[in-house]
């Protein structure tokens, strides 16, 4: 019992921390463009990242049956695996890369189960069709979408740009500004509903995760009847998880990222609102998308390209590719070093005794 204390502790610190670390993917534009205040901006998000974090759990279910097999999962392999994404979030966060904090929990979670097995890379669930005839696994729900969704931004932010380009080209650019000054209120609040519907689901999952584990070794068998909810024989988010790690994160997201933030909205291109409002649009239809289908996505990778295409689109000199690149290294290293460090902290705890 004390050791899911500590792994409610630890998944609570990681949502917050995901909170701050990607709320610059959901207000990184707004700010830039002027458009609110980095104050008003980050309200503006926490709001709609806590409504977005209750909207499902299709991410939960995925982050938490979908990956690994869950017989070898214990209290310790998930303290492992939420530690290891936390030491990485923290490292990328201070460095001021926007690197993906889903990715991290992913690759953690992974190396912490491996470990658990002894090193057996059966357990790792690569691509399996369930009873409704769906795709899961690491495959379909986290490599594939790895790569295609910041492609998606790109090209798709690219485009939608290009298009709002040739439909405004006859519209004064003060009147242009002023007209997606308003609707840019709109579409980074769809962002941060879209980021708070993925990635708060994450950690929803991986508490849950704990939970059933627990539940199915006898860990809360003799708990008091009070705390009964801990009880889950079914794996089904609860109530008390989603609503905890909704307001987690928009307390997170209220905290403010201002590192992330300047390399978002200021380093990588300069923004204009009609700029913000494509960027933001495009990656939370993108996010959306994949939150209804379960895929756990990269918010950070999906925003990221979908400024790059439309820095692209007015000039592909528009977007100081230096920067960029020191980001996409970010993202090739967070499974791998996340994996390797979930696997070195559960080694370490069943060399210390803990299984």
């Amino acid at each position: 019992m004390i050791f899911f204390l500590f792994v409610l502790l630890a998944a609570f610190v990681f949502e917050y921390i995901n909170g701050f670390h990607d709320s610059a993917n959901a207000i990184a534009t707004v700010v830039s463009t002027k458009v609110l205040s980095p104050r008003q901006a980050i309200v503006w998000a926490a709001f709609w990242n806590l409504l977005g974090a209750l909207a499902g759990t299709a991410v939960a279910t995925t982050i938490g049956q979908g990956l690994v097999d869950t017989s070898v999962v214990t209290m310790p392999t998930v303290l492992a695996a939420l530690l290891a994404a936390i030491i990485w979030n923290l490292f990328t966060w201070w460095l001021g890369l926007p690197s993906s904090s889903s990715h991290a929990l992913v690759g953690g979670l992974c190396g912490a189960a491996l470990a658990s097995a002894d090193g057996r890379w059966t357990v790792l669930k690569w691509s399996l069709v369930d009873a409704k005839g769906a795709h899961n696994g690491l495959w379909p729900k986290i490599v594939l979408p790895m790569v295609s969704s910041p492609i998606l931004g790109f090209i798709i932010g690219a485009l939608l740009m290009f298009l709002l380009t040739i439909i405004l080209r006859k519209v004064a650019p003060r009147l242009v500004s002023l007209i997606f000054g308003k609707a840019q209120l709109l579409s980074a609040g769809f962002m941060g509903y879209s980021h708070g519907s993925n990635d708060a689901q994450k950690t929803m999952g991986i508490i849950t995760l704990a939970l059933f584990t627990g539940t199915q070794a006898g860990v809360f068998a003799h708990v008091p009847g009070w705390l009964s909810f801990l009880r889950i024989p079914e794996f089904i988010v609860p109530r008390w998880v989603m609503v905890a790690c909704a307001l987690t994160m928009a307390a997170g997201t209220a905290g403010g990222g201002w590192r992330i933030i300047r390399t978002m909205g200021h380093k990588m291109v300069k923004l204009q609102p009609v700029h913000g409002f494509a960027a933001e649009t495009t990656a939370a239809l993108i996010i959306h998308g994949a939150s209804t289908i379960g895929v756990p996505l990269s918010t950070t990778h999906v925003i990221s390209t979908s400024i790059m295409g439309v820095g692209a689109s007015k000039r592909f000199s528009a977007v100081k590719w230096g920067i960029v690149e020191r980001i996409v290294w970010a993202w090739v290293l967070t499974l791998p070093v996340t994996g390797l460090l979930g696997y070195g902290l559960m080694h370490l705890a069943r060399l210390a005794g803990m299984h």
